[in-house]
């Protein structure tokens, strides 16, 4: 991470996106780092995630709009100055609160002070922010041109048009369209109610004590919805009576529905929400065995389940793609959560839709071949839960409709919750727009007894 204490809330957000950069740090991580730095709360913190998110969420459109103000290639600008651009152009033209010189001025004092810039650098930015601003302020910016439909969607809400056309394709042209559009709004923090330390309605009212805005699932009694704040720095959180985890994901524990008494595995459970969630509707009787593939993802497991007082989840250093002979079916309840592409989840970590395609297009052997392995581990009468956080039917439906053909001794088993309703075939896939959660998919599966 860059070593310079960020004083405001715009250095603090270009720091964050220079890390991204430079770094490959994952923007939520990067933010909390800098927030934290800068000793930023409130409203300061809530401009600069804005600032973060804003940015690499249009970051297509944003670039699409520097190309008719700059006269210099986009290729040719440096690193940071282009990032600061983006940013600058991101508080012109799509935010509306923000005034136009303030944008201008602190986007160029940002480039003078951290992007080594020499004074015709300086002067270059300049220029293009304020012909933006001009531009905005007569109400000319110049219009999106796009063939289609499809195209204009992904340049609007700067997705890949690869993603959009497949999302079209699978969901239909409206949904594609609701879908990049959520994964581009405001999105409040999910948070999950320990209940064996409190209620939803005691840790409502303790999280607006601390300021923070809180609104309930609307079909998940256990989860908040909270914004104005850093759930993570709160008392209610140190001590265990919540815990950071979206809807969808506790959904998945909900529908493993494992009992008091029963052998849980988590194939990859890292960082644990999924653990801790099946750890509490057992009421912390039984075993919950939390298997990851990286030694330093089980500490943080295990600091979550000490935190949330759950004695009952165990961490184990295990691959879940290699078998482990003594597992074999001795476990009532298993889940799969399975490596994924993530595309789900773009709200949250909006950098994911800028991945290389074709890194993701043999995910759905990894996963088969994950699936097929930890299957072996649920006893005859058991419960087996493959869950990703994308929406993609090749990683999805398509993986478990070709193990249920071959594996007879599996089939769907139905199961409902109020946020998804009844699923008769054993399978959801969440979307942003209709659950109020991450995009995510379920399939709950039953080995014949």
């Amino acid at each position: 991470m860059i070593e310079k204490r960020p004083r405001t809330p715009r250095e603090a957000a270009a720091f964050t996106l220079f890390s991204m950069t430079e770094e490959a740090a994952w923007s939520d991580g990067a933010l909390h780092h800098y927030l934290a730095r800068a000793g930023l709360t409130g409203r300061d913190a809530a401009l600069a995630s804005r600032l973060v998110y804003g940015t690499v969420q249009n970051q297509m459109l944003l670039d699409w709009y520097l190309r008719r103000f700059s006269s210099v290639r986009l290729g040719k600008i440096a690193p940071r100055v282009l990032i600061c651009l983006r940013m600058g152009l991101y508080q012109l033209i799509l935010l509306d609160k923000i005034p136009a010189h303030a944008a201008v001025d602190e986007t160029v004092a940002l480039v003078r002070r951290h992007c080594h810039a020499n004074d015709r650098t300086v002067s270059f930015v300049n220029a293009v922010l304020r012909r933006a601003a001009q531009a905005v302020q007569e109400d000319a910016l110049p219009a999106l041109d796009c063939p289609d439909k499809e195209s204009y969607y992904a340049l609007r809400y700067s997705h890949p048009e690869w993603l959009v056309r497949l999302w079209s394709k699978q969901f239909g042209r409206k949904m594609a369209e609701r879908i990049c559009r959520a994964d581009n709004a405001d999105t409040p923090v999910s948070v999950r109610v320990n209940t064996l330390r409190t209620t939803p309605e005691q840790a409502a009212q303790e999280l607006e004590a601390a300021g923070l805005t809180v609104a309930p699932h609307r079909a998940f009694a256990e989860i908040l919805l909270c914004s104005g704040g850093d759930v993570a720095a709160l008392p209610a959180f140190a001590a265990g009576r919540v815990t950071v985890q979206d809807a969808a994901s506790a959904l998945a524990a909900a529908a493993a529905d494992p009992h008091p008494g029963d052998r849980v595995l988590d194939c990859c459970a890292a960082p644990g929400g999924k653990s801790f969630a099946m750890a509490e509707r057992m009421r912390g009787e039984g075993q919950v065995l939390s298997c990851d593939i990286y030694a330093h993802k089980l500490e943080r497991i295990r600091a979550g389940a000490d935190r949330m007082g759950l004695s009952n989840v165990q961490t184990v250093l295990q691959d879940a793609a290699a078998s482990r002979a003594e597992w074999v079916q001795q476990a009532d309840v298993v889940l799969c959560d399975v490596p994924c592409s993530g595309l789900g989840i773009i709200r949250k970590k909006p950098e994911i839709r800028y991945k290389n395609p074709a890194e993701l297009e043999n995910l759905s052997a990894l996963q088969a071949k994950i699936l097929r392995n930890c299957a072996q581990y649920v006893r005859p009468g058991g419960t087996l839960v493959y869950s990703t956080c994308t929406i993609l039917q090749r990683e999805n439906e398509d993986v478990v409709r070709a193990f249920l053909a071959e594996h007879t001794d599996f089939a769907a088993a139905p199961w409902s919750h109020p946020v998804c309703g009844a699923r008769e075939d054993g399978m959801v896939t969440l979307l942003p727009p209709l659950h109020d959660t991450d995009g995510f998919f379920i399939a709950k599966l039953h080995r014949r007894a």
